[in-house]
């Protein structure tokens, strides 16, 4: 052993360079293994929306480590939103999205393009591209003659100034998630790709945000871990300021650091949702920013991560 070492030592410059960078990797496969051996065959649900689906590189790099989470046994689970591709083919099609209180109205006319859209267009090409990178997956939605769709739910409104409530149209929330279908798929090595949108029992289709229809399916899962893929890197004890991050949160700390508005914003609903999760048995929500080149194997997999992880206690 002393005589490998010395040797290593008097090793050209670029080759110790490379057996340093192998053994560095090697440290981190080490890592990985505790993580990988805890995480096997449990569900981890996964929230896809925003910048990163806008970007193709991010959302290339969380696919393959999507797949790299089913391949050393994890039960990955894909919930997701598409709202700038809706309003693009919106705005092709010459209607004025409209919003009230940060939900989209949807008429007749926005919930076909959200159907196609959201629950076909997007749905479909996750699907494909995890398969492309190695993976196995079942886009789960109502398009064409096979239904299968795993997210049922009703109409929402919301309250109004003058205490009416007000009508959102073809908007719902998920009341009852089709946990036999999506459970037997991630036995099956499959990844289930859902998109959040949902049906009546009547067999009217419903917009659904894409927030709460990943919570929605993580509660019913039992979840081991909710993912929200963020623009920012988690939570922040000032959100101007990336170097505040907070790591680790227990739910007594989370809401002390809302009542005290270091947790302000659009990142006050997003932690109350994680909070209510929490509560309904899912064990660990992480808010990542998807933006970070493998940011989900990073977070799950390393022991320091790269978001913010909120625990019941």
């Amino acid at each position: 052993m002393l005589a490998w070492a010395a040797s290593f030592w008097f090793l050209p410059g670029c080759c110790a360079a490379v057996v340093q960078e192998a053994i560095e990797k090697a440290d981190l496969l080490i890592e990985a293994m505790g993580w990988i051996r805890q995480f096997r065959d449990k569900i981890t649900v996964i929230k896809l929306g925003g910048s990163v689906m806008e970007d193709p590189e991010s959302l290339r790099h969380l696919l393959v480590d999507i797949v790299f989470m089913e391949t050393v046994g994890m039960r990955p689970i894909v919930v997701h939103g598409g709202g700038a591709a809706i309003s693009r083919a919106m705005t092709e099609a010459k209607i004025e999205p409209r919003f009230i209180q940060g939900r989209r109205y949807t008429d007749d006319a926005t919930l076909k393009i959200v159907e196609k859209v959201l629950a076909g267009d997007i749905n479909e090409s996750i699907a494909a591209r995890i398969e492309e990178f190695g993976g196995r997956a079942m886009p789960l939605n109502f398009v064409g003659e096979a239904n299968n769709n795993v997210l049922y739910g009703e109409r929402i409104t919301l309250p109004g100034d003058d205490g009416k409530r007000i009508d959102l149209g073809h908007v719902g929330k998920v009341t009852r998630v089709d946990r036999d279908t999506i459970e037997n798929l991630c036995y099956a090595g499959q990844v289930p790709v859902i998109p959040s949108m949902c049906e009546t029992e009547s067999g009217e289709r419903l917009n659904v945000n894409a927030d709460t229809a990943a919570t929605a399916v993580a509660q019913a899962l039992g979840a081991e871990k909710l993912v929200f893929l963020s623009d920012v890197n988690g939570v922040r004890r000032d959100k101007n300021d990336p170097s505040t991050l907070i790591h680790s949160l227990t739910a007594k700390e989370a809401r002390r650091l809302i009542a005290e508005k270091a947790i302000e914003s659009g990142m006050i609903p997003k932690v109350e949702g994680c909070l209510e999760t929490l509560e309904k048995g899912v064990r660990k929500i992480h808010i990542i920013d998807g933006r970070i080149r493998h940011s989900l194997m990073l977070e799950i997999y390393t022991n320091q991560g790269i978001g913010t992880e909120i625990i019941a206690s």
